[in-house]
């Protein structure tokens, strides 16, 4: 059994390192195998990637790992230091620190999902456009884009949530608005080196059309590059939501958001320092991981932004 499970190992190896793949498949196969060889070469990148996968590993299974109800005041144990019963101690309504981290990372997890499914397509959209058609419609997108650059993300995620009023939602949705424009300008800069290309003119001379000339040879051309920038964007998006949080515009009481929790332990920080401490140190290690994931797959999928 042992002889056949190594054989099929060995055959499987030798299908993905092939110099001469039969089909499509198998050549993508391939270059995902060989990605995957040099990524585990790098081991910050791997602790990056432990980071993330711990990160989601909590947001499933939550309900198994908090010992307490996050909701749940406790007066009579309020301000407790770390010990056995409250490992990392407990906040000024008596609710255990560690409980609340972990569903604490439910809403960090969303938050930087749905920023990325949002704001990368529409920053792809844009820039796909912007470098396919030139002229005044690039001219036009990217004036756009200029306009949204030229603040500070955190700055506009703060006027566009103050206007939209706070929650969760709202600070989702102000950080998704101010999250797109670099991924237009990536999208566009790799759009203008490609849409002249002996691929593309064929496949117009083919009768494709515009769009389906930009969904179906462009914007696949792109996805490598903004994989990359979201990746090493998330640490941003988990700090601005942790910011607004911290000012009361995003999570409202009482969410266990790590951004609120840091602010509700600000007043305690000098003589109950794990208050604040706990939760800006989870911000912290996992802004890290995803820096440490996103380096490593700027290495593995574009190879120029690793030299």
């Amino acid at each position: 059994m042992t002889t056949q499970t190594s054989t099929s190992q060995t055959g499987l190896k030798q299908w993905l390192t092939s110099d001469t793949p039969k089909s499509r498949w198998q050549a993508k196969c391939g270059r995902a195998w060989l990605g995957w060889i040099k990524f585990t070469e790098n081991k910050l990148a791997m602790i990056g990637l432990s980071i993330v996968i711990g990160l989601i590993l909590v947001t499933i299974i939550a309900p198994l790992l908090a010992p307490y109800d996050p909701l749940a005041a406790d007066l009579a144990n309020r301000i407790q230091p770390p010990s056995t019963d409250h490992w990392f101690g407990t906040d000024q309504l008596g609710r255990d620190i560690l409980s609340r981290l972990i569903y604490g990372a439910q809403y960090t997890l969303l938050i930087v999902a749905l920023v990325a499914i949002t704001a990368a397509p529409l920053g792809l959209l844009v820039g796909t456009a912007a470098g396919y058609f030139g002229g005044w419609v690039d001219a036009t997108l990217m004036r756009i884009t200029d306009i949204f650059l030229a603040f500070p993300k955190l700055i506009l995620a703060l006027a566009f949530v103050s206007a939209l009023g706070p929650g969760l939602e709202n600070a989702i949705l102000a950080i998704a608005i101010t999250a797109w424009p670099p991924y237009a300008r990536i999208a566009r800069a790799e759009t203008i080196t490609v849409r002249k290309s002996d691929f593309i003119e064929a496949a117009r001379l083919q009768g494709a059309s515009n769009m389906g000339l930009i969904s179906g040879h462009i914007m696949p051309m792109c996805i490598s590059s903004l994989v990359v920038r979201v990746t090493l964007d998330m640490a941003g998006m988990i700090l601005i939501a942790a910011g607004l949080g911290f000012l009361g515009l995003g999570a409202q009481p009482p969410m266990p958001e790590w951004g609120a929790m840091v602010s509700d332990g600000r007043q305690f920080l000098l003589e109950q320092w794990w208050v604040a401490t706990v939760p800006g140190l989870a911000i912290f290690i996992v802004s890290l991981g995803f820096n440490l994931l996103g380096d490593g797959l700027r290495d593995v999928l574009d190879p120029r932004g690793g030299d």
